[in-house]
């Protein structure tokens, strides 16, 4: 016998009887202390602690008890109707949002439980074959799982900087820049099965340009989106799974229209009708909501990709560094285009900028995370990041942006006149994408450095 072949048997017998005395080693058996797991007994405790789960709570899972980062109620919501939900970007790692935390926006308080048995979509308008689709039916066509972010319209708006403040006057204790401003972004991996695929079964007429998409739950608020035809054909889901499982509740089971790169609105929930059009339809969306309104009184509609975008999560707001010494900068960066090519981070104040590692793999149109090694040494400081996709767009200051939606579209409007109106509007509140600047104190403490200062407030 070979004998580093007899060698490895000997070392894998004297492996499993080593292995033998230590499931008896506290006094018990391996079945003794877990005989759900042998016996299918699902009610028996594991272990010794009273908070230990029984098996039938790990038949779905659970975490640890001295894990308690959750999903915050939206601020200025506490007590209001609809229900919004953020995810706290100040904790996440990686680039996948667990389920639990992915934000929430809904307009009402009803989610609607919808019999996927009885849940159809049915694709008409400009077509050649007006098609009814049954769940069974869409599961059976060939599908994809890709990673994408979603953003809610109005992230990083000023108006919910300014409800944070009055949140925060009202004594309310959990909510924090990254979190309450940032928060209405999340990333999954979305599978479900093209609209591309789809189109072509049901043939697309000459001349149509648009579709419109509209939620299927009749008691909950009515939402349609109109959307360009070519998004459509391009890499448009109806996703049907989140995540490795089936898409949650209340991110609009049992099907959800996904728009990959577009405002959150776009992707309708409960989706049950597309109906392909020749133009775009002036729906509640467009006429009430989701339009930037111009200094000089003209509305921009129809704005739907979101920008180069990036964030440092930590330290954040939401954070204070206990003494000085090492730390590694960690973020997130996306954009509606394509990829993040490269992501810059400041330490000082933005005098010089510093090439940040990106985390491998790198998705399109989907969180991609950075990191820095950094060495505090106790003085105050001001640390930012800015991103650039594959396409060589750079995320911009509120500055710019200001100049973007203002002085670069009417120059005869006095810069005065811009920064009151860009501080006081609750309605260009959309597809903000700033620099977001953070000032680490003396104390170990991290403040917000690109809001406050349009209120003139210290930071």
């Amino acid at each position: 016998m070979n004998s580093k072949m007899s060698d490895r048997r000997g070392f894998l017998k004297r492996s499993a009887a080593l292995a033998g005395l230590a499931a008896f080693a506290n006094g018990k058996a391996l079945a003794s202390v877990t005989p759900g797991l042998v016996t299918g007994v699902a009610d028996t405790k594991l272990g010794v602690t009273p908070d230990e789960p029984t098996i039938q709570d790990l038949l779905y899972g659970g975490r640890s008890s001295y894990e308690k980062t959750i999903a915050i109620p939206s601020i200025g919501t506490l007590g209001a109707t609809g229900l919004r939900t953020l995810t706290p970007l100040q904790d996440t790692i990686g680039v996948i949002t667990p389920a639990p935390y992915h934000y929430l926006v809904q307009g009402d308080t009803h989610i609607p439980n919808i019999d996927p048995s009885k849940h159809t979509l049915i694709i008409h308008g400009m077509v050649d074959r007006p098609t009814v689709f049954t769940m069974e039916e869409l599961k059976r066509l060939p599908s994809v799982s890709r990673v994408h972010f979603l953003e809610c319209t109005g992230n990083s708006g000023l108006a919910h900087y300014k409800t944070l403040l009055q949140d925060l006057k009202k004594g309310r204790k959990d909510v924090s820049v990254i979190q309450g401003v940032h928060g209405r972004t999340s990333t999954s991996e979305w599978t479900g099965v093209l609209l591309s695929v789809l189109l072509k079964e049901v043939g697309v007429q000459k001349g149509a340009t648009w579709f419109v998409a509209e939620g299927g739950d009749i008691q909950a608020e009515l939402h349609a989106k109109s959307i360009p035809l070519a998004k459509g054909m391009d890499d448009v889901m109806i996703a049907y799974g989140q995540n490795g499982e089936a898409i949650r509740r209340e991110q609009g089971y049992p099907i959800r229209l996904f728009c990959p790169g577009f405002q959150g609105v776009c992707s309708v929930k409960h989706v049950s009708s597309i109906k392909l059009v020749d133009k775009a339809y002036m729906m509640q969306r467009e006429i009430t909501a989701y339009t930037n309104l111009k200094p000089n009184g003209m509305a921009s509609r129809y704005e739907s990709q979101v920008g180069p975008k990036s964030l440092i999560t930590f330290p954040s707001d939401a954070h204070k560094l206990p003494g000085t010494g090492f730390y590694e900068l960690s973020g997130i960066a996306w954009c509606g285009r394509g990829k993040i090519a490269r992501v810059e981070v400041t330490v000082d104040g933005g005098r010089t900028w510093k090439d940040a590692n990106l985390q491998q793999p790198i998705f399109s149109k989907a969180w991609t995370r950075f990191r820095l090694p950094w060495t505090w040494n106790g003085a105050e400081t001001v640390i930012a990041s800015r991103c650039t996709n594959e396409f060589g767009e750079l995320q911009s200051t509120m500055e710019g942006l200001a100049k973007l939606w203002g002085d670069d579209v009417t120059p005869h409007i006095p810069a005065a006149e811009i920064e009151r109106w860009w501080a006081n509007t609750n309605i260009a509140e959309f597809l903000n994408n700033p620099i977001q600047f953070w000032t680490v104190k003396t104390d170990g403490s991290v403040a917000d450095a690109t809001y406050a200062p349009l209120y003139k407030l210290p930071v």
